[in-house]
């Protein structure tokens, strides 16, 4: 395998992961799931905006992933490439599900909770639980075009170049996207916006876990921990 030169530990990383999962290294395969797990999961939240069906995406593309690595010529990222895949993935299940109405979102005006030295109550927690939704809501009714470009960029922290190589558009479309998805953000939000972006479409260690394991099934492997719930894709082949 060649490979493009660059610098610094993550281009290491990601050869020394290639290399031994190219080797049959199944622990190899895992690492590189549970490192990229939790954006993987974002973007394909963002564009399905199901928790399920996202889920699906992200193994589907990790799959696809395992059987196309040993094409990988290092022209970007490992992230970038893999999201890139996901992203196809995504859409593809977006393609092929039928059509849904989407439900009216509650934007009413909540207490701004962005202050860490708010002490930490029941209610003061459960306020923050219901305005993480409120903006989970706000972020899912953007434009398609607008959200995905807003988690890979707000929340996810790619560079503009990142995101427009992540989903083959220009630079500055990622720009104008980014920039009208804050502001129709902004407009809904006000001043809560930005205070738990980190928050959003959350990613537990179960659900990493149930990934992982039901991946591994997939490709035949051995993961180190087992699924939490009935594995689906058990019999598949694809």
């Amino acid at each position: 395998m060649t490979t493009v030169a660059r610098t610094g530990t993550t281009a290491e990383s990601d050869n020394a992961l290639i290399e031994g999962i190219l080797a049959g290294d199944a622990l190899a395969f895992e690492r590189l799931m549970r490192q990229h797990n939790r954006r993987l999961f974002r973007v394909a939240r963002s564009i399905l905006r199901d928790d399920a069906e996202a889920e699906d995406a992200v193994q589907d593309g990790y799959i696809e992933a395992h059987r196309a690595l040993h094409g990988f010529r290092g022209e970007s990222r490992l992230s970038t490439w893999l999201t890139r895949i996901v992203v196809n993935q995504a859409l593809a299940h977006r393609r092929a599900r039928r059509p849904s109405g989407d439900g009216g979102t509650d934007l009413d005006t909540l207490p701004d909770l962005g202050n860490d030295e708010i002490v930490q109550t029941p209610e003061t927690q459960a306020m923050r639980a219901e305005l993480r939704r409120v903006i989970e809501s706000s972020i899912d009714h953007l434009p398609d075009a607008h959200r995905t470009v807003f988690m890979l960029r707000a929340v996810e922290g790619l560079s503009v170049d990142e995101t427009a190589a992540v989903l083959g558009i220009s630079a500055g479309n990622a720009k104008v996207r980014f920039l009208r998805a804050r502001a129709q953000l902004r407009e809904a939000l006000g001043q809560h916006l930005g205070t738990l972006l980190e928050d959003v479409f959350s990613f537990d260690g179960e659900r990493c876990d149930r990934i992982v394991a039901r991946v591994c099934t997939r490709l035949g492997l051995t993961p180190t921990v087992s699924p939490t719930l009935p594995v689906r894709g058990e019999a598949s082949t694809d």
